[in-house]
């Protein structure tokens, strides 16, 4: 049974409000506010110049570090990494394997896992598999640098509505866990020790139009146009608090829990309104009335595969022995539906 013994998080320096991507960009505070609902984020790039200030691999193992040190485990005891994101910093080497090096984690398997805001949950599955196979502590990240799939020389009062929302959902940021074997002392508040349960995650629209859909570029083909990142953003908004719905009643019903057991929720992040709706939407539906709503795009903005870590830090700051939550995903891409369960003893 995997163990979840703690959590950090990574942002690159400070919040951009949207006050500031008012004045930089054009873009209008009122509508930002109005339809997104996301307060700050934060950029892997300055904003002035265009000029990267952290990579992902830099953001992965601040966060990794931070994790180590709460659950005072030396990196020589890891016994595997697992890092899901969307953007890595190159092909190859892989993003995992030079955070693995960089935090002296020799002589274990890692694994790179290429997915989008469900990878984190991906990342924990195989986590669980490992440790169900005789791992005895293991490192699971996730994060994403998104900034640099987006022009910040782009003219945005001229840019269609699909790729503008991209400029104010997003952040960059990463998150990471030490996950282990059995408890290694106290994880969550008051001498909590959470456990996950029941890791899922699949498509679950076949047929359908992505929603989302990120370009890699190579040098053959960057002088085709286009633009790298698009998003359809109002089938997000019709499709995703369905499967949302769906997902959870399948993790409930799959570990015997009714929606009155649960004190947390950790609802798919999108935009700060969007979350909020979901959440709503799901405490109803669910019975879970009482349920806590756990989330920070807000705060964070859409941080990719991060977004889930940042929930789970905030979640053991606050989950005391007997409690029970559901973290619910929803990745627009190819429409993957993804969630788990935790338990605290």
């Amino acid at each position: 049974m995997l163990h979840l013994t703690s959590v950090a998080s990574a942002l690159p320096g400070e919040p951009v409000g949207n006050d500031e991507l008012e004045e930089r960009f054009g873009l209008s505070r009122q509508w930002i506010e109005t339809f997104i609902g996301t307060r700050t984020r934060h950029f892997a790039a300055d904003l002035a110049t265009g000029k990267a200030t952290h990579t992902l691999a830099d953001l992965c193992r601040q966060a990794a570090e931070r994790a180590l040190d709460r659950a005072a485990v030396d990196p020589g005891r890891i016994g595997f990494v697992v890092l899901a994101t969307a953007t890595p910093d190159a092909l190859m080497p892989t993003t995992a394997a030079v955070v693995a090096d960089r935090l002296g984690v020799t002589g274990a398997p890692v694994y790179q896992l290429q997915s989008g805001c469900s990878g984190a949950v991906q990342a924990f599955a195989l986590a669980d598999a490992l440790i169900g196979a005789g791992a005895r502590a293991g490192l699971v990240m996730g994060g994403d640098v998104c900034v640099k799939h987006l022009d910040l020389t782009r003219e945005f009062r001229r840019m269609p509505p699909g790729e503008l929302v991209n400029y104010v959902l997003f952040g960059d940021g990463a998150g990471a866990a030490v996950v282990t074997a059995e408890p290694s002392g106290a994880s969550g508040a008051s001498g909590a020790v959470v456990r996950l349960r029941a890791a899922v995650h699949r498509p679950v629209l076949p047929g359908h139009a992505p929603g989302q859909r990120v370009e890699w570029y190579g040098a053959a083909d960057r002088a085709g146009g286009g633009s790298p990142v698009t998003e359809d953003y109002k089938a997000i908004e019709h499709r995703v608090p369905e499967l949302s719905e769906r997902i959870c009643t399948e993790l409930l019903d799959g570990l015997g829990w009714s929606g009155q057991q649960l004190h947390y929720l950790l609802p798919p992040q999108l935009g700060g309104r969007m979350t909020a709706r979901i959440a709503a939407g799901l405490r109803e539906r669910l019975g879970a009335e009482r349920a806590e709503e756990v989330s920070c795009v807000a705060e964070t903005g859409n941080t990719g595969n991060a977004l889930v870590l940042s929930q789970l830090e905030r979640l053991l700051a606050l989950m005391t022995p007997g409690q029970r939550a559901l973290c619910a995903c929803v990745e627009s891409s190819k429409w993957i539906a993804a969630g788990f369960g935790l338990e605290a003893s």
